[in-house]
């Protein structure tokens, strides 16, 4: 009698920059649990001044699937994320989600995104394909992000719709073979630039659908100088690119 093998269950690690997130983070952790049980949750706090980080070693002693990582000041987003990549390389996870820590992202959308990293090696929760969108966007905003997702397709030739949102799905084993030193972008192109880096490692990419919300408590961190800045990044990379002296 042929016994079958039990399936191999990834090791999942979902990735959490904080900052004054203490109103937000015991609910949104309950919230993943109860999408992905099997997920553990790393929590990067930039020494938050209303104790998010002191909170979430609080959670941790109480569920080993929690582990924190105190950083000691703020640092940026970018770097949290790379942080969380560092972390997912040297534990040997299978896949690394991030997510914003401020409900904007959902958990809801977890098992989704995860279905896909069957055929894919990168997924995106993305506003931006059919049953997508954000709610309460103003104009403003709206227009912004739509440019500048249109300028990364063109200039990066990156296959996907949503180029700027943070809510993804990585195969580890890939970014082990992305080069992710020495990147260029320090604000909001940083997405951007993380998954031209991972295109061009061969990274298949994936989108599906979620509905971006804005953040249930706390104040927003958007800063439309930087997101100029930014801007300005994606140009530098993509007419860089095009030119084949990329060297990225």
């Amino acid at each position: 009698m042929v016994v079958p093998e039990s399936p191999v269950v990834p090791r999942i690690l979902v990735s959490l920059a904080t900052y004054n997130e203490r109103d937000n983070l015991p609910t949104l952790l309950d919230e993943i649990h109860s999408m992905v049980p099997e997920a553990d949750v790393l929590v990067i706090d930039d020494n938050s001044p209303d104790g998010t980080g002191k909170l979430a070693d609080t959670l941790a002693a109480n569920d080993r699937r929690i582990h924190v990582l105190h950083r000691p000041g703020k640092l940026g987003l970018g770097t949290a994320i790379l942080a969380g990549v560092r972390y997912a390389l040297d534990e040997h996870y299978d896949f690394l989600i991030n997510m914003d820590a401020d409900f904007s992202h959902h958990p809801r959308y977890l098992p989704a995104i995860l279905a896909g990293m069957k055929k894919e090696d990168v997924m995106i929760g993305s506003r931006y394909v059919p049953g997508g969108g954000a709610l309460d966007w103003p104009w403003s905003r709206r227009l912004l992000s739509w440019g500048v997702n249109t300028v990364v397709r063109l200039l990066l030739r990156i296959p996907a719709h949503d180029t700027s949102g943070a809510y993804r799905c990585y195969r580890v084993a890939k970014l082990r073979e992305a080069n992710l030193d020495n990147l260029l972008s320090r604000g909001y192109s940083f997405q951007q630039e993380f998954l031209y880096r991972c295109r061009k490692a061969g990274c298949r990419i994936g989108e599906t659908p979620i509905i971006f919300e804005n953040r249930r408590a706390g104040k927003s961190k958007v800063d439309p100088q930087e997101a100029i800045r930014s801007i300005t990044v994606i140009f530098r990379i993509g007419i860089v690119a095009l030119l084949g002296r990329d060297g990225l």
